[in-house]
This record gives C-alpha cells, structure tokens and sequence, in this order.
C-alpha cells in the first residue's frame, strides 16, 4: 500500500466526517432538492454515462451473463436510477420521527428520536446503478457515504457519482457528503474495513460471496450485509395451478443473477407426476437446467440429478436445484437447513399451511402467493435499497432509508437533579 493511498483514504474519512455533521443539521428540502437536481443531471448526463458503461462492458466480454446483466446499463435503467432518486424524494423525512415518548415522574420529558448513523462506507461490485441508489439513500436519511465500487464498473460508476456530486452542489450541500474511491486498488477497501481513524460508522457490502465474506471477515466497524440468496419457493398440494406455474417462472427466470432470484424449487410429492411436472416443463423450455433428487428425475427424466452441495449453491444462473418433499413441515426443515434466511415463498390456496409456513421461518422475507423476485426495496415502497440484510440486529430484509438510521434519546428538564 502506498502512502499516497492511504492518505488520500484517510482524508476522504475526515472529508465525510465533516459532511456527516451538515447532513444531520440539514433541512429534509435540502436533502431531496439535492436528489431532485441529482436526477435531472443522470438524464442530462446519460449520453456521457452510456459511454463510460460500453467502455466497462466491452473490459467484461469473459464475464458470465449474470454478471454482464448487473454490468450493462441503457437508456431505460438510467431513466429508472433518476426515477430511484425522485421515489426516494418525496419519502416522508426518516429523520422526523419520534420513535417513543413518556413522562417520568420526577417531570423529566423524555423521547426517542431518529438521527442518523453517520458515515457509511458502501462497498460493492458490479452494479452501477448502485453508486446512484446507494448515495440518495444516504443522503436522504442524512448519513454521508463513501463509495468504492468495483473494477469492472468503475467507468460507469464515475459518471454516475458525477450526477450526484451535481445534485449535491445545487442544493449547496458539500460533494463529500457522497464521495467515490477513485483508484480500483485493493488496499483501499481494507482501509475502509479497518474504519479510516474512526471515521466509518458502518460498512454495506453489496457483491458476490466472496467479497462479502471478506467484508465480514476484516471488518473493525459494524457490517450489515447478506452473504448470499438462496432462496426457496414451495409449490404446495393446494396450490392454484396457473398461479404456481406464473410465481415459478418468475421468481427462477425474470432475472437470474439478483439475489432475490430463487436456486431451489420444493413441490409436494402429491403432485409432482401432475402440476410439478407442468412447472419443470416451463422451467426448461425457459432455458433452465434442472437438478432433481430421485423423485423429480423419475418423473422428469432430463433433470440431472441432484447433489447435497446444489442445496447449498446460490448459482444466480438459470440453473435451479428441486426436492419433492411430504408436506409443509419437510418444506421448512429443508429450508432451514439449506437456507441463508433471505427469502422464501409459499404458493398455496390452503390460509391455514401458509400461515404457519411464514410464522416457523425465521428468514428475512417471507411471501404467500408471490415471486421472490419482489424481494427488492423499490418493490416495498422504499424508493430504493441498499441492500437486503438477513442478520439479526439493526435491520433485516430491504435496507432503506428507515434502516439506515439509528435514533438517540432527547431528554428535557426543568432542573432536576438526581438524588
């Protein structure tokens, strides 16, 4: 690592620390002025932002198609990232809430409120889009961040931070409050897992497994994250035929490579030979392999039997692993067993079986009747995410604008002492 890097990081983190404090002190107009204007100069920006994109897209060509659908931007997904912007402006402020508020009876006044965490040290890979959901999440809930995205976007990413930087100079409010690492070196994503002097309140890593794992691993400052998506979707005996057949195609095949996309697909043994069959069918003829225990390559014959490690494989490819299993209970234990506590459906007419198949999971999220493909903040009404957490504390599921806040207590006397 050279000096020169570590400096230059070591400043960002006291540049950020600095823009922390105006965001917290600034008024909510100013904040969605500045993701307003933001998005006004992605629109102005996106010839130039295209170009920076080909130039990231043509380094990629070796790259597998998942990562190639996350690299590619259009002038469709630069209209959605400025749309991103404006949803998440005109949220209601997550920084003007009172969380409690009680009386003691000694008089003291005393609330919980909202504020935010600080400084965000954002840490991801191939999406783009990213740099512009990440940065007006933060600034909308008044955090300031630190963006370091990876390698193979960085041209794309930089254009992309361009717009931002502009939104936030409209709306006078300093560039650092959203900054990007410019050097694709390494060793400046340690600096940032190591805090930069304190200046990072809290590390997201948005990647493959890999990184993730890294983030978790070296980490000196608190890590929300996921390290990976697999998820299920169970296909009960009382299932709607045409309904299953819809949620199982989209939930595998709309988008192979997000996180919400499900790797393992549960049908009751009872109808495997019938409806399980119909929805292998339109499974392959959709371009997916299938990988089957016993069961589902008798009754399938071109699946490819099943290993134990497919169980356990997030393979963000059209690819998907299938067990036939007696009844809900054996739905669960697989998915307990094999899972990551991400996301997990349930297609079902019978209230009674999805009721408790959403109450015994403990996974992030949990959905009755629908594509785990929804697993998306923008889809929650959240404007955006930045990111989906599956741990236990702070925030789980779709990280937006609420989850990137903590809250303090505001005490207010009338000169009490304590005896």
């Amino acid at each position: 690592m050279s000096d020169g890097l570590k400096d230059d990081m070591m400043a960002m983190g006291r540049a950020a620390h600095a823009a922390a404090r105006v965001l917290r002190e600034s008024s909510n107009d100013m904040r969605n002025a500045a993701l307003r204007a933001a998005a006004s100069a992605l629109r102005a920006r996106a010839k130039d932002i295209l170009a920076a994109n080909r130039k990231d897209v043509a380094s990629a060509q070796n790259a597998s198609a998942a990562m190639l659908d996350r690299l590619k931007l259009s002038g469709q997904s630069i209209e959605a990232m400025a749309k991103s912007l404006e949803a998440i402006a005109h949220l209601p402020d997550p920084l003007a809430r009172q969380l409690a508020h009680w009386t003691q009876p000694n008089g003291l006044d005393i609330s919980r409120v909202a504020t935010p965490i600080g400084v965000i040290g954002m840490i991801y890979e191939s999406r783009p889009n990213v740099t512009a959901d990440a940065a007006a999440l933060c600034i909308k809930s008044g955090n300031a961040v630190i963006l370091r995205g990876g390698s193979d976007s960085i041209h794309s990413s930089r254009a992309i931070h361009a717009a931002m930087k502009e939104g936030l100079r409209a709306a006078g409010l300093p560039d650092a409050c959203a900054q990007f690492v410019q050097t694709a070196d390494r060793a400046a994503v340690g600096l940032m897992l190591e805090g930069l002097g304190g200046a990072i309140d809290l590390i997201i890593p948005r990647g493959g497994k890999s990184l993730v794992a890294r983030v978790q691993a070296e980490a000196r400052v608190p890590v929300l994250a996921h390290l990976e998506g697999i998820c299920h979707v169970y296909i009960h005996e009382k299932a709607d035929a045409g309904m299953a057949r819809g949620i199982a195609i989209n939930a595998k095949m709309r988008r192979t490579g997000v996180c919400g996309a499900a790797e393992t697909l549960l049908i009751d043994r009872s109808i495997l030979p019938t409806l399980g069959v119909a929805v292998l069918g339109d499974l392959k003829s959709a371009g997916c392999e299938i990988r089957g225990d016993g069961a589902v390559c008798a009754s399938f014959p071109s699946a490819r039997p099943v290993s134990e490690e497919d169980w356990r494989t997030e393979y963000l490819d059209a690819i998907i692993a299938v067990k036939a299993v007696d009844g809900a209970e054996d739905a669960i234990r697989h998915i307990e067993t094999y899972g990551s506590h991400h996301t997990e459906a349930i297609v079902t007419d019978d209230e009674a079986t999805a009721e408790h198949f959403l109450a015994a999971l403990d996974s992030a999220i949990v959905l009755w009747n629908a594509s785990t493909q929804f697993a998306d903040g923008g889809e929650f009404g959240m404007g955006a995410e930045i990111g989906i957490g599956t741990g236990k504390l702070h925030a789980r599921g779709p990280v937006g604008v609420e989850q990137l806040t903590t809250f303090k207590y505001v005490v207010r006397g009338t000169g009490q002492a304590r005896p």
